[in-house]
């Protein structure tokens, strides 16, 4: 039976009503019987089947304990939760759920944003005494804060993995064989170029600067056979991949700078979109051959 709404606050650390507890999962039954375990094991639970809905959520309410599957369906999805969790409550328990249970390469960097990873099944007991024990000792994490530019400069092959694994995904773009070099070698150059732009900001208005990689990269797509259209798709992927690095860096990011990260960054990927379009444009006019859309 689900518990009454009980309106609650923490003075001094100290629990003074029921924890509150948001549970994010997709699975139906996984959400259904761990709300029962944990209802019956005193706690008042919200649940959410998806992020978009959890998002909502943390924004309306204050919950004790953030207990969260890590996809959802997709990769990391957990960690975007977590990392809202973190700017709306720091105080809050934030505990990830996983599926696999080789997770040594990822465990690290799920630890910088959640207080502990739980691999699915397990059981009842030891969780219900995990999230005790967390709400007991909970206190609010040193934040370090990072700029925009740090995070890009410190997750630049991160980044450029989520982009190929996105590219690879695509059967367009596929359809052009390339290996790794070939197919990522204009994306150093535009990431260090990103994070020198993001550290040294041109003033509004002003023109984004030249690119010498950017003409290149025109150029080598032209003669790898890539049409127009698969150049701009990859772009938008760039974007896709660098938002995506930022929403999972949430937690340590100085959000009073993100917009404007965010603008710099769209602004100088078109930027070089546009130049690589041009040379691109030039190299079709030198092979006498049509320029592909």
């Amino acid at each position: 039976m689900p518990h009454t709404k009980i309106e609650h606050s923490i003075v001094d650390d100290e629990i003074l009503a029921t924890p509150k507890i948001l549970l994010v999962d997709d699975d139906e039954t996984t959400r259904e019987i761990l709300s029962a375990i944990l209802e019956t094991s005193g706690f008042q639970v919200v649940v959410a089947a998806n992020v978009n809905d959890a998002l909502s959520l943390i924004g309306a309410q204050t919950f004790d304990v953030l207990l969260s599957d890590l996809h959802m369906p997709n990769p990391g999805d957990g960690l975007t939760v977590v990392s809202a969790m973190r700017h709306a409550n720091p105080k809050a328990v934030t505990l990830i759920l996983s599926s696999y249970p080789a997770m040594k390469e990822a465990a690290e960097a799920i630890l910088l944003q959640a207080d502990g990873v739980l691999v699915k099944p397990m059981a009842v007991v030891m969780l219900v005494d995990l999230i005790r024990g967390r709400l007991k000792q909970r206190t609010i994490p040193a934040r370090v804060i990072a700029s925009v530019a740090d995070i890009l400069e410190e997750e630049t092959q991160s980044t450029i993995s989520d982009w190929l694994l996105r590219v690879e995904l695509e059967p367009d773009i596929i359809t052009i064989p390339l290996g790794y070099d070939d197919r990522t070698a204009h994306l150093l150059d535009l990431f260090s170029d990103l994070v020198c732009r993001l550290r040294y900001p041109l003033p509004l208005g002003t023109r984004a600067l030249v690119s010498t990689a950017a003409a290149q990269h025109g150029v080598d797509r032209r003669r790898q056979g890539y049409t127009a259209a698969m150049m701009v798709e990859e772009s938008r992927m760039v974007q896709v991949s660098i938002f995506h690095t930022l929403q999972n860096n949430l937690y340590r990011v100085n959000l009073s700078l993100v917009l404007v990260g965010v603008m710099t960054i769209a602004d100088e990927v078109d930027s070089q979109l546009a130049q690589a379009m041009a040379s691109y444009v030039s190299e079709s006019n030198l092979d006498a051959l049509p320029v592909v859309a």
